[in-house]
């Protein structure tokens, strides 16, 4: 998340409904970071994100030195775009991995974990005060299940149908969970 756009820039351009979608991202940083990365440059800073705060934090960073593996982690691992007319490369975030993992689940699975999680952290994280998600803190559990579904078909099962489903045969390993969270299936 450290390379989502603060979310000054994402009120400015209208994006905040779509944080976490492709486009809520700094696409040509997180490029930057990867190829610095990959080119063994040292040491390398990717930007901190803050899940309290649900914002980047100001200047602060944290330095990657050379890793011998490093995992990248979400919507824009596996994302392409158009390609352009006149045949120039375009890097994409997946020509700097050597190995994608996609984690699977169904969707009704997926609805069912993000109701719970939210649950737990409007009893746990929301309750502080200083939480980008305080005003969640005080709902009922009748509230917030029907918060958390608002959410999740709003916004999380858009950017599922729309962002990630089409990227999972990208993936060189797909490894499909069941509701207990054991992998059921793996594919290769």
């Amino acid at each position: 998340d450290g390379f989502l756009f603060p979310n000054e820039v994402l009120e400015r351009e209208g994006l905040m409904q779509k944080k976490g979608f492709p486009e809520s991202y700094d696409l040509p940083a997180l490029l930057g970071f990867l190829s610095d990365i990959k080119a063994g440059r040292r040491p390398v800073q990717a930007p901190v994100y803050s899940h309290l705060t649900y914002d980047i934090i100001p200047n602060e960073a944290v330095e990657i030195d050379r890793p011998d593996i490093l995992i990248v982690e979400g919507v824009n691992v596996l994302q392409t775009g158009r390609l352009p007319r006149d045949g120039k490369a375009v890097p994409y975030v997946s020509d700097f991995f050597d190995f994608s993992v996609y984690i699977d689940a169904e969707e009704p699975i997926l609805r069912e974990w993000y109701v719970e999680r939210f649950l737990t952290l409007r009893d746990t994280a929301f309750r502080d005060p200083r939480s980008y998600f305080n005003r969640y803190a005080k709902l009922s559990d009748e509230e917030a299940t029907e918060k958390a579904l608002s959410l999740w078909t709003g916004i999380n099962l858009v950017n599922l149908e729309e962002n990630i489903l089409p990227t999972r045969p990208r993936a060189t390993l797909i490894l499909k969970k069941g509701s207990d969270h054991i992998i059921e299936t793996v594919s290769l």
